[in-house]
């Protein structure tokens, strides 16, 4: 004869409840649907148009500053949990600087723009370098 058996109440797992609510799950959303994948070829390219031997013109400059301060902010979370968990002071240091280039003011005259943005490509030039070997990122030049 077969019977089945049924757990008893008492072995019920308890019901399940989410981790969040609806309001932070909601935000959590927001935040994923406004994620960017790191991307090391634009990277790249908005560094080395940058610091070409041929400045930019001067209708490109506020796109690349904006290209370049998304770059920064993208390395400097990367730079932040790093020089924190590494006890890192180069990383640190580099952070530090990749934060007040990306909070400054954009200079309204053209030669003090470029050099602004050259000191910006710079930094995301170094902070990516040394978040490679760090071993953070993977090697971005092919």
């Amino acid at each position: 004869m077969n019977s089945t058996v049924l757990p008893s109440e008492s072995r019920l797992a308890p019901p399940w409840t989410p981790p969040l609510d609806a309001q932070a799950l909601h935000q959590l959303l927001e935040k994923v649907q406004q994620w960017e994948p790191f991307d090391a070829d634009a990277l790249l390219d908005d560094v080395g148009e940058v610091l070409d031997d041929v400045a930019p013109p001067a209708d490109e400059l506020e796109e690349l500053a904006g290209r370049l301060g998304r770059h920064l902010a993208q390395l400097i979370h990367i730079g932040a949990g790093t020089s924190g968990d590494k006890g890192d002071e180069q990383a640190d240091r580099l952070v530090r600087r990749a934060r007040q280039l990306r909070n400054a003011v954009l200079p309204g005259e053209y030669g003090q723009t470029v050099g602004h943005l050259r000191r910006t490509a710079w930094t995301v030039n170094e902070l990516t370098e040394h978040l490679v070997t760090l071993g953070c990122l993977k090697a971005v030049a092919a």
